[in-house]
C-alpha cells in the first residue's frame, strides 16, 4: 500500500539598547519558536495548517507501521497453515500406515487421537492469529486516510499558498488608487490628517502605500504599528514595531515604540518579554513619561 505524504518545509537587528537584553526580546512571529506569539493572522493560519500538515503526517507513518505489522502477521499466518498442512499430510500418512500394519485397534486409536489433538491446538492458533488481525484492520479503517480526504487536504494547502501569494502580491507595489499621482509627502500628511481624527482605515491605507513606495519607511512602519494597537491588533503592532525598530532605531518615537510593544507583548500573554521592554525604556528614557507608565506597568506585572 503506497500512502502519499506530505511535508510542509527572524533573525533582525536588535536596537543597541536592547543587545544584552534577552534574546527572544522581538522574536514574535517566529513560527519555529515552540510556543510562538505575536502572530498576524496570516502567521496564525500558517501555523494552523502546518500543524495540520504534521498530523497527517505522523498519521499517515502510523498507517504504515500497522499494514507492515498487518503484512507480518498474515506472514506468520501463512506459514502457519502450511506447517498444519504439512502436519495434515504426515497424519494421513501415519493413519494409511498404521492400517497397512494392522495396528490393534487400541495403539491406531491412540494415534489418531494425538493427531487430532495436535491439529486442534493449530486449528486454535489460527482463530486467535485472525482475530488480532480483524481489530488491526478494524483499527486502520477507522483512521484510515481515504483519497478523497487527502485530495481535500491537497486542496486547502494550495488555496491557502494563493492566499499568502496575494498578500504577498498587495504588499508589493503600490494599489492603484486616487493617490497614485500624489507625492510622498503629500500621502503623509493627509494619512496624518485621517490619523488625528481616529479614521484609522484611512490613515492605515496611507501609510502602506507609504511603505511601498518606500517614503520615510521606519515611521511609516511605526504609525502602521501604532493604528494596529490602537485597534488592539497586538500582534500586527508588534511586527510593525519590530521592523520599525530594524530601519531606525534613534528615532524621536522609540520611547512609545518600545513602550506600546511591551504593552503588546502582555497583551498577547508574553509577560517575560513584556519585562524586558518595559525596563529597556525606564533604564534608557527614564525621565520620559513613557518610563513613568513603564514603571507603573512593571509594578503591576510582578505583583
Amino acid at each position: 500500500m503506497n500512502i502519499s505524504k506530505i511535508v510542509v518545509i527572524s533573525a533582525i537587528l536588535i536596537p543597541s539598547y536592547l543587545i544584552c537584553a534577552e534574546p527572544s526580546a522581538f522574536g514574535a512571529g517566529d513560527l519555529n519558536n515552540p510556543n510562538p506569539y505575536g502572530l498576524t493572522s496570516t502567521e496564525a493560519t500558517l501555523l494552523e495548517t502546518k500543524k495540520n500538515l504534521q498530523k497527517v503526517v505522523v498519521k499517515s507513518n502510523n498507517q504504515a507501521n500497522e499494514v507492515d505489522s498487518l503484512r507480518e502477521r498474515v506472514d506468520g499466518l501463512q506459514t502457519i497453515i502450511e506447517s498444519i498442512s504439512s502436519s495434515s499430510r504426515e497424519n494421513k500418512m501415519k493413519i494409511k500406515s498404521l492400517e497397512d500394519e494392522k495396528t490393534d485397534s487400541s495403539e491406531y486409536n491412540k494415534r489418531v487421537a494425538e493427531s487430532i489433538q495436535i491439529n486442534s491446538k493449530d486449528i486454535e492458533t489460527i482463530k486467535l492469529s485472525l482475530a488480532e488481525i480483524s481489530k488491526l484492520i478494524d483499527a486502520i479503517n477507522s483512521s484510515y486516510i481515504t483519497k478523497d480526504e487527502f485530495n481535500s487536504l491537497v486542496n486547502d494547502v494550495n488555496k491557502f499558498k494563493d492566499l499568502v501569494a496575494k498578500e504577498l502580491k498587495a504588499g508589493l507595489g503600490p494599489k492603484k488608487s486616487k493617490t497614485t499621482a500624489m507625492s510622498g509627502a503629500d500621502i503623509e500628511k493627509k494619512a496624518k490628517d485621517f490619523y488625528n481624527k481616529k479614521s484609522y482605515g484611512e490613515s492605515i491605507e496611507h501609510y502602506k502605500q507609504l511603505i511601498a513606495m518606500n517614503y520615510k519607511p521606519a515611521q511609516s512602519h511605526y504609525m502602521v504599528g501604532e493604528i494596529e494597537y490602537y485597534r488592539n491588533n497586538y500582534a500586527e503592532a508588534i511586527a510593525y514595531f519590530k521592523k520599525s525598530a530594524t530601519l531606525y532605531n534613534k528615532a524621536s518615537y522609540m520611547p512609545t515604540l518600545l513602550l506600546h510593544t511591551a504593552v503588546s507583548m502582555e497583551k498577547t500573554g508574553d509577560k517575560k518579554n513584556a519585562e524586558v521592554f518595559y525596563d529597556a525604556v525606564v533604564s534608557q528614557f527614564p525621565d520620559s513619561k513613557q518610563a513613568q507608565s513603564a514603571k507603573k506597568k512593571l509594578s503591576s506585572i510582578k505583583q
